[in-house]
């Protein structure tokens, strides 16, 4: 596969246009045919663990949020269409699966199979990336009857959701005593704010305000039973509902479902840059720093540093329009991966990691475990190397349907992306400092809207023709 089929990015630092290039190149490694162990264009997207080709849930919807913008080399729904074949009569869609024989992959941990329940957040990222509306209303029965098997099986009278903790991945967190995690119950909140927003696209009245009345029934109960005021965290319940002390990531799923007042999301997010919680120098450590438990050697979910939490994290920050911060966040996290893949000691081979230290350079590691991080485990890299990378560092955000392009620009820099497949419109926005002072270049096959805000003082929206043309910042 040639590496120009993939949008081209621009950007002062050529180490991040670098890591972003290795990725894309390196993606073909893991596209595997688990019948025949092939590498092939037509398998799924898996990471091989010991000659097993296994599924997983989370891996596959998280890993959508950067496959959308591979210019359609790679399908971003393959994996999720694979997770929707395997879904039972009662509507259950197991967490894992081994892809040679189809078969979920249960253990004592987790008796039920149950994932966190994202699969309605990414479709409709797909749907503003594809447009691909006829999408929608073929999988909405999968999407129903998977959360009529959730509700149905893990609902409790006081409306919340008790599921193993490790539903999250997060395998070694100290979370001993979580009945009611916090973590599945914002999840829970965000696919249902997502399922009455594929509703809304639907047309479909009664389907947008079924979900849309869960999400805000879900949204008082988080609030009212997992918010600490002396904390000013959301923590994990006992089966009492009584809170339990401990802070991890996962208290910051609220801000990406929207679920915390603007007064007590500041307080949460003054966490991310308090170095006795969660302010560490590779942001965001997955165990509170005050917690007797963290490590600075990370220990799995000890406090190591996952893209996966920082890309939610992030999102989360967007949400409450902390885009200068979501985008230093990034550019710090961003560096670390480039630290681990170029280290200073040159003894040392670089490479890039599942994991990082939350204090200093370099892979994280976990006791008794050799094989942890795992090394270019690109399902959860990719989060950080392309997305966050489009999204947050150069601050592109585009939707298909709604014909729109936002690009926010918190500094004046050479930087943007050239030839990106927006279904078959091919767009290219840079901006360049000319004789006649900083401009923005664009190119387009059809007409689209674009918004530019620019170091939050000039904001303007603009109809782009097809064709080439360019705009003076100075004249804006």
């Amino acid at each position: 596969m040639n590496k120009h089929d993939f949008p081209k990015i621009h950007f002062y630092d050529q180490d991040f246009v670098d890591i972003y290039n290795k990725t894309w190149n390196w993606l073909s490694d893991y596209w595997i045919n688990a019948a025949t162990e092939d590498i092939s264009s037509d398998g799924l997207f898996i990471f091989p663990v010991d000659g097993k080709y296994i599924l997983d849930q989370s891996e596959s919807i998280f890993s959508s949020f950067f496959l959308v913008y591979s210019n359609r080399n790679y399908p971003a729904n393959k994996n999720i269409d694979y997770f929707y074949a395997r879904q039972e009569p009662n509507g259950a869609i197991r967490w894992k699966y081994d892809a040679a024989t189809n078969r979920p992959l249960l253990d004592e941990s987790n008796p039920e199979g149950i994932g966190l329940p994202l699969f309605a957040w990414a479709e409709y990222n797909l749907y503003h990336k594809g447009a691909n509306k006829r999408r929608i209303k073929d999988v909405m029965p999968v999407l129903r009857k998977y959360m009529e098997w959730i509700e149905s099986t893990f609902k409790r009278q006081n409306g919340l959701y008790a599921v193993p903790h490790t539903s999250s991945t997060m395998f070694n967190s100290p979370r001993g005593g979580t009945y009611y995690p916090i973590d599945f119950n914002s999840c829970m909140a965000i696919n249902a704010a997502h399922m009455s927003a594929l509703g809304d696209i639907l047309n479909d009245k009664d389907l947008s305000f079924q979900y849309r009345k869960l999400y805000f029934s879900l949204k008082t109960r988080i609030n009212s039973l997992m918010w600490d005021a002396d904390t000013c965290f959301y923590h994990d319940l006992d089966e009492n509902e009584q809170k339990l002390p401990h802070k991890t990531i996962a208290g910051f799923w609220p801000l990406l479902a929207e679920l915390p007042n603007a007064d007590r999301a500041e307080e949460l997010i003054a966490h991310l840059n308090n170095p006795k919680t969660f302010g560490s120098d590779h942001p965001f450590p997955t165990l509170s720093m005050d917690h007797e438990a963290f490590s600075e050697n990370g220990e799995g979910f000890c406090g190591s540093v996952f893209p996966t939490f920082d890309f939610m994290v992030i999102k989360g920050l967007e949400k409450y329009q902390h885009y200068d911060f979501a985008r230093e966040c990034a550019i710090r996290h961003l560096y670390y991966i480039l630290e681990g893949l170029s280290p200073v000691d040159s003894s040392k081979k670089g490479e890039l990691y599942e994991a990082y230290l939350p204090t200093k350079e370099g892979p994280a590691v976990l006791s008794g475990c050799p094989d942890f991080p795992r090394k270019r485990f690109l399902h959860f890299l990719g989060l950080s190397t392309i997305a966050l990378m489009i999204e947050n560092v150069i601050g592109l955000s585009i939707s298909l349907p709604r014909k729109t392009v936002d690009w926010v620009i918190p500094n004046l820099e050479i930087m943007g992306i050239e030839k990106l497949s927006l279904k078959r419109n091919l767009i290219t926005i840079l901006s360049n400092k000319s004789s006649r002072g900083w401009e923005i270049q664009m190119e387009s096959e059809k007409l689209y809207y674009f918004t530019i805000n620019i170091l939050n003082q000039k904001k303007k929206t603009l109809p782009i023709p097809s064709g080439k043309c360019s705009m003076l910042i100075d004249k804006l």
